[in-house]
């Protein structure tokens, strides 16, 4: 773990000497051409966010018409001038001087374990992954797009670099060395959980839903493979062209990746407002309009799903409470169906309003980790979770995102992704569904490998 003290007194200097960037706009000729060559190009940096919202002509009951929460088409943000990266103790209050004091933009995750900081819980699981539980950077050199225009930032200790990174970006030849990384062939995927003790899992916690411990939990399982390599950025592609997700991300810290096609946005503020998204209620999709269409209709009815979603909702309303003016915590939008590329998901939006001296790592601090992942009532969700589950969930069910200079900022939800150290050569990626009073085992498994299908898909034919 690095000397807070002495980030400290580096970021001190960064704001003296080097915290203005040089700033640039672009017109694209082709978008989608330089995004691939800038993302190649960012393959030799430790610290690396990419975040594709993968913008698309707006299509009616798509969740792509509601952008009214839209920033940017895709971020690129690479080479840490400053980092934190720590434990989960005191985690918060780390990242709150470390934000304050940087006062730039910061990119990085907060882990799952993280609960540990919030709430007396521990994290004693397997762990094949080892991220640290948290990590966020500064960086020097910053892409950001928006339909056909991208905008360059560079800290001015380096923007003498831009017409050289630019005539790199463009240099295909070099770029393309990346995609002949070694890989292995004969991937295979193992699961932590077999299906019969899913199943006795399933009947534990709806024992203790029965007995009133908790109103719904969300348990998740872990798919694996160890000993194994494979190309992070082409895994990465070809997950984001199957899923098409609007909250896609490809983090690379060190030796370490996430690789992600995650639809769930955790929490956003832009100036006073704060949003969040939660996703609860799932069916697959059909390449039949009108069965997909029905499959659709009978999400939006189901009772389960939506009494799923409902009690998150509450549970996110009681959360974004605690930083909120009072009065303001709002439900914009309850139990909607939105089509993604390989399923159909109930979402609601709920808001609130911000006092302007309410510090931005707080409101993340206060309703972390999200409603969507754990359960109701949260902390005795948690300890059934950490009971129950197998491994560890670190990154995964967190968040990946970024703060701006002025303390706005955009975190999604840490699912649908696969999660990578390459050092260890262990790829694994999670999935989990909300257990309620009346779930079914079998249907929560089958909602499990539909939610599954996309990253088993990409990693057996790697």
């Amino acid at each position: 773990m690095q000397d807070f003290s002495y980030l400290f007194k580096i970021s001190v200097i960064c704001i003296i000497t080097f915290l203005l960037r040089t700033q640039q706009k672009h017109t694209l000729k082709n978008t989608e051409s330089f995004k691939d060559q800038l993302l190649l190009w960012s393959q030799q940096f430790n610290d690396v966010v990419w975040l594709d919202s993968n913008p698309v002509p707006i299509i009616i009951g798509s969740y792509r018409d509601n952008q009214q929460y839209s920033n940017y088409d895709a971020i690129l943000a690479v080479d840490a001038f400053t980092s934190i990266q720590t434990d989960y103790e005191n985690a918060f209050e780390k990242l709150k001087e470390y934000q304050s004091v940087t006062s730039d933009w910061v990119f990085g995750y907060l882990t799952y374990d993280l609960k540990n900081d919030v709430e007396d819980l521990q994290s004693k699981n397997l762990d094949g992954l080892h991220f640290p539980d948290l990590y966020f950077f500064q960086p020097k050199k910053l892409f950001l797009f928006k339909g056909d225009e991208v905008e360059i930032q560079y800290l001015h200790c380096v923007d003498n670099e831009i017409n050289e990174d630019l005539k790199a970006i463009s240099n295909e030849t070099k770029c393309h060395l990346e995609r002949s990384r070694k890989v292995s062939k004969d991937i295979k995927i193992k699961l932590r959980i077999h299906k019969d003790e899913y199943f006795n899992k399933i009947d534990t916690i709806l024992h203790h839903i029965h007995r009133g411990d908790i109103y719904e939990v969300n348990f998740c399982q872990e798919f694996y493979a160890e000993n194994k390599s494979i190309n992070p950025l082409e895994t990465y592609k070809r997950l984001n062209t199957i899923s098409n997700p609007p909250f896609a991300t490809f983090l690379k810290c060190n030796d370490k990746y996430l690789l992600s096609a995650s639809p769930e946005r955790y929490l956003k503020k832009r100036g006073n407002t704060i949003v969040s998204q939660p996703i609860k209620g799932t069916a697959k999709r059909s390449e039949i309009k009108e069965e997909d269409e029905k499959l659709k209709q009978e999400l939006y009815k189901d009772e389960k799903e939506r009494s799923e979603n409902i009690m998150i909702v509450d549970l996110v309303r009681n959360d974004l409470s605690k930083t909120a003016i009072k009065g303001s915590v709002k439900v914009e939008e309850l139990c909607k169906v939105y089509s993604f590329e390989q399923v159909h998901q109930m979402i609601s939006i709920i808001v609130s309003k911000v006092d302007e001296s309410v510090n931005p790592v707080d409101i993340l601090k206060t309703t972390f980790p999200m409603g969507s992942m754990t359960g109701a009532p949260k902390i005795s969700a948690m300890k059934i979770i950490e009971a129950l589950e197998e491994t560890k969930r670190g990154l995964y069910s967190g968040a990946v995102g970024y703060f701006k200079p002025n303390g706005d900022f955009d975190f999604n939800v840490v699912i649908r992704s696969i999660l990578y150290n390459e050092t260890n050569k262990y790829v694994s990626y999670s999935v989990g569904g909300a257990i309620t009073a009346k779930s079914v085992p079998l249907k929560e498994y089958e909602e499990c490998l539909i939610k599954a299908k996309a990253m088993r898909e990409v990693l057996e034919n790697e």
